[in-house]
């Protein structure tokens, strides 16, 4: 019988081994039998849920939770939104820190922050009159629901817990910028939001979210560079985030140039944007920026009454994905093979060492 990283992510999964043991064990025996030998050839392992066991308990939570509110005549009423955090926070309790559950935590995750959120929101309305200008409340509002998901983050440890925390970080940046008046009174629209050329706050705003997602991502796949455990997981989703602001904030700063610069210039950002996602090993860094951009793209030409050009974007967006998809592990290969050592590159996930 041989022990396979599927085994080892499952004693993670349940207790058995921690992240640290997981790592070591799996170093020990990518020492012993080649590294990239230990990894599966051409796959990034990624769990979002472990079976459809499930799927039929996040289901009965939604029903679970939506009859309680129900029941009690809630439902509708300002308290609706405190009592479902409340709810989600209790079941938690036991299908994340004692089952482990993958998709029922990221159901429970959800509903705790959309109800964190609104019951923040409506405790706070109570008291708007106390707050000096809009944007201050505005301000006070986020801060105060970053700080309740993070403590449901250190409370249960669910990785999916970075994308409400990265979405009201966002929001905070957007307050922060004082974006709101210049999308209210035309005075800006959202492609000039976006692009640093303008000075626009929100675009370098933005620019630097992404950055310290992408810079949070690397440091959690560093922890877990055999990808067995959650750091690895919480790694994924700060990657989901970083892409589109990175892309988003740069790509429109290049297309709203309008010139071949801009033009040269998105392709410079789109081959360094695969360069990293070679390097740090993540195919979900590349495939949410190149999928982005497609959107992006497609919405500017569409805007300006372009469909021809369109066909071939897709097709050149399609050929990179699908030769980096196919080839990854050569190429990612050839590519760390090629780069000196630097700090933190012995951390990275392995790499086939030799042609």
């Amino acid at each position: 019988m041989q022990i396979t990283d599927e085994d080892i992510r499952s004693a993670v999964a349940a207790g058995i081994l921690n992240e640290a043991q997981a790592a070591s064990l799996t170093a020990l025996a990518a020492a012993r039998h080649g590294q990239r030998d230990a990894l599966p050839a051409d796959e990034e392992p990624f769990e979002f849920f472990r079976g459809f066991a499930e799927i039929f308990v996040s289901v009965g939570l939604i029903l679970l939770i939506s009859g309680i509110l129900a029941f009690t005549s809630v439902a509708g009423s300002v308290l609706m939104p405190a009592i479902t955090a409340a709810l989600c926070w209790t079941f938690a309790r036991y299908f994340t820190l004692k089952r482990r559950m993958a998709l029922p935590s990221i159901v429970l995750t959800l509903g705790f922050a959309l109800g964190a959120a609104a019951a923040i929101g409506f405790g706070m309305g109570l008291v708007r009159d106390g707050w000096q200008t809009e944007r201050l409340f505005l301000i006070g509002y986020f801060l105060v629901v970053l700080a309740v998901l993070g403590f449901w983050y250190r409370s249960y440890k669910v990785p999916f817990s970075f994308v409400p925390i990265g979405l009201a970080g966002m929001g905070l940046i957007f307050v922060l910028t004082d974006s709101v008046a210049p999308l209210q009174t035309g005075i800006a629209s959202w492609s000039e939001m976006f692009d640093l050329r303008t000075g626009s706050g929100f675009a370098l705003g933005t620019l630097i979210f992404g950055l310290c997602a992408f810079a949070g991502g690397v440091a959690f796949d560093m922890r877990d560079p055999y990808r067995l455990g959650r750091s690895s997981a919480s790694g994924f989703w700060l990657h989901i985030l970083a892409a589109p602001a990175l892309v988003n904030t740069v790509a429109l700063t290049a297309l709203n140039s309008g010139d071949m610069t801009g033009k040269l210039l998105l392709a410079v950002v789109l081959a360094l944007v695969a360069l990293l996602a070679l390097i740090i090993d993540r195919r979900s860094f590349m495939t949410a920026a190149v999928v982005y951009l497609a959107i992006l793209v497609g919405w500017l030409l569409r805007a300006g009454g372009e469909t021809a050009p369109m066909a071939a974007v897709l097709l050149v967006l399609g050929i990179i994905l699908t030769l980096m998809g196919t080839f990854w592990t050569q190429m990612r290969g050839a590519v760390m093979r090629a780069l000196p050592n630097f700090p933190g590159k012995s951390r990275l996930p392995p790499y086939v060492t030799v042609e």
